[in-house]
Formats: C-alpha cells, structure tokens, sequence
C-alpha cells in the first residue's frame, strides 16, 4: 500500500495530526501548541521543522531525516517505538524516553539534557552531544560507533553498552553499570565508573581523578591513564588492567592483577578490604 504524502503546510495548536498512519511528511512545519504527531504509526517524516511541545509522541515505526527541533519542542519524542533518525539536529532537551529500537546517525542534540532515558535497543553512529546532565540514564543494550559528548554524568545505570572511537569529557560517567565494553576512545573526567561491574576498556586513554574504583571484574587492554589519575582502582575486586605507559597512584584494590610500565605509588593502608591479595607488578625494562 502506497504511502500518503502531506507537503509544505504548517500546523499548530493541539494535536493536528493525531492519529495518521502510513504517512510520509515533507517540508511540514509544527509551529506551536501541543502534541503534533501523537498515536501514529509508518510514518517518514523529511525536510521538517518542530517548535511546538511533545511533538512526536506514541509514534511507532518512522524515519526522521533531515529535521530540526527547535529548543521550544522539550520532550519531544516519547513512547515510540522502532525509529531511525539521520542528519537532524536537536536543540531541545529531554529527548527519547521509554523507547524501544532507536537508531541515530548523523545527529547532533546541542542541549542533551535528560536525554535517552529508558531506552532499550540504542544504537548510535556519528553523534554530537552537548550540555546537559544525566543523558542515557537506565537504558540498556547500547551501541555507539563514533560519540562526541561534553554533557555530564553520561552512562549513569546501564546495561549492556559497547562504543568504539568516542570522546566523552563529562564527570561521573558509567556509575552504578553492567556490562560495558568501550574500545579506541577517550574518557575524561572524574570517577570513572565507580559502583559498576563487567566493565572491560581497550585501548583507551583514561583522564581525571580517581578512576575505576568501587567495582567487580575490571578489564583493561592496552590503556593509557595521564598523570592525575590518582587512587585508581580503589576497592575493586577481580582486576586484569594491562596498562601501557605510567600511573601515578593506586589505592587498596582488594584482587586482581595490574601490569604497568611503571607505578608512581601503592597506597595500602588499614582500609583496604579483603582478600588484599591484588598483584601490581611493573614491566621489566
């Protein structure tokens, strides 16, 4: 069955396309109002633009290219299910919640505050996010292939996360998480993944102070840690870290094994936990 067009009109006020289905958009513009695009379903939508609030609500199956959400349309797409969204930039906040099969390329979201909550099956390519607090709170089964984020508190009690060739500058990313795997990236900032377990980083370079602490079976592959990365590994159990270069200190980790280069300082003092039985070693040289 054949797609029915609807191009170049404007819309506002409350809910003016309610209930379309099987629908392609081109060139429309949802100028004001409430809920545009609410309890829809195989829609494409192209060449558009979004002011008005909670535009695209309860939407499943749609593509989304080429479009503009201006700051106005906050919350804009909730509750949709199977969406794939390319070349679009967002300037709204609290974008994607309780969604299920969101693919995004191309995109970048300059206020990503609250952004992809509870969201289950995300995948990312090329994506720009800036500002904000919290993005990716409880979402699970993520894949990320090329990120550049400066919001804060990025990954904060997520499962099952792999991302390759991202730049995330942010504090207190990955806390309280299951299962994530980063490869190729650059994570910045403060307490790096406290609280999380099944964590594994490969040829990463890691920035800030007291990384990698509190946590249960920790990878590391061929990483690289700057010199203000103090009290590393603190209270971590299960750790294979294979460091390449320096790190300037550690702190009480209870098992495990790190290999480095070299190894600034050992902090063991009377609060370290058993079994107190981790193995620093430095490479012979």
């Amino acid at each position: 069955m054949s797609m029915e067009t609807i191009e170049n009109k404007s819309y506002g006020g409350e809910r003016p396309l309610f209930g379309i289905h099987n629908t392609k958009l081109q060139n429309i513009t949802i100028t004001d109002g409430e809920s545009g695009i609410k309890c829809c379903s195989d829609l494409e939508c192209h060449d558009s633009k979004f002011y008005g609030k909670y535009p695209w609500w309860h939407v499943d199956r749609s593509l989304i290219t080429n479009c503009y959400f201006a700051p106005e349309s906050r919350s804009a797409i909730w509750y949709s299910n199977d969406m794939i969204m390319k070349d679009c930039t967002i300037d709204g906040p609290k974008f994607f919640r309780e969604m299920n099969n969101l693919s995004l390329e191309n995109v970048t979201i300059t206020d990503a505050d609250e952004t992809f909550w509870r969201v289950d099956g995300l995948k990312l390519k090329n994506v720009k996010l800036h500002d904000g607090t919290y993005p990716f709170m409880f979402s699970r089964n993520i894949y990320v292939d090329g990120l550049v984020s400066d919001s804060k508190y990025v990954f904060q009690y997520c499962q099952n996360v792999e991302i390759h060739n991202a730049v995330i500058n942010t504090k207190d990313s990955f806390w309280e998480c299951d299962n994530v795997s980063v490869y190729d990236s650059q994570l910045n900032g403060e307490y790096l993944a406290w609280h999380s377990k099944n964590v594994k980083l490969v040829r990463c370079h890691i920035s800030g102070e007291q990384p990698l602490c509190y946590m249960d079976n920790v990878t590391l592959i061929d990483c690289t840690f700057d010199a203000e990365c103090d009290r590393a590994f603190e209270d971590c159990t299960n750790i294979d870290a294979q460091i390449i270069g320096a790190i300037t200190n550690i702190k009480n980790p209870q098992s495990g094994r790190i290999v480095a280069d070299s190894v600034g300082s050992v902090t063991i003092n009377e609060n370290v936990k058993a079994p107190n039985n981790c193995e620093i070693i430095e490479r012979k040289k």
